[in-house]
């Protein structure tokens, strides 16, 4: 079990109407210094499928298409990158995104970072959350179609 205290800052800018959360950076997208960032991860590459778009800059992405990205969790106790470890979670402020733009739902990728987000914010934010499968390789029975289809849903809400 290590302590990791999140260090990635959060994307957005005042005009982000979706917001994608996930539960604490993995160890592979803490040394990489972005999120997602395992090459297995399929995150990036069901966002380019969604969109119809290659990502080349993917902080420019997640903007131009309205999308905020950050995580529940500020800190825990964690083993390696297993969410199912997690101990001693603290949130991270997540109001501060919700009043400083114009997010209209609220996205989770996968059951823990969903389970955080209610523990924490489920009377202290009045959006509409949906949680998403995880993208993670540690999902991999889940087919990238079958991603895909399910990250539609924030398309949708963007429209």
């Amino acid at each position: 079990m290590e302590k990791v205290k999140h260090e990635l800052p959060p994307i957005y800018n005042e005009f982000s109407r979706i917001l994608i959360l996930g539960t604490m950076p993995s160890v592979k997208s803490r040394e990489v210094g972005f999120y997602y960032g395992h090459p297995k991860n399929r995150f990036w590459k069901v966002l380019e499928n969604v969109f119809e778009e290659q990502i080349i800059d993917k902080k420019e992405f997640l903007l131009k298409h309205h999308i905020a990205l950050w995580d529940v969790l500020a800190s825990c106790s964690i083993k390696g990158s297993s969410d199912a470890s997690i101990k001693n979670a603290k949130p991270n402020n997540i109001q501060k995104i919700i009043k400083e733009t114009e997010i209209k739902a609220i996205f989770t990728t996968g059951k823990t970072a969903y389970k955080y987000y209610l523990k924490f914010f489920k009377d202290k934010i009045e959006l509409p959350v949906f949680c998403l499968p995880s993208t993670s390789p540690a999902n991999a029975k889940i087919k990238e179609e079958e991603l895909v289809d399910a990250y539609k849903k924030i398309k949708d809400i963007l429209k």
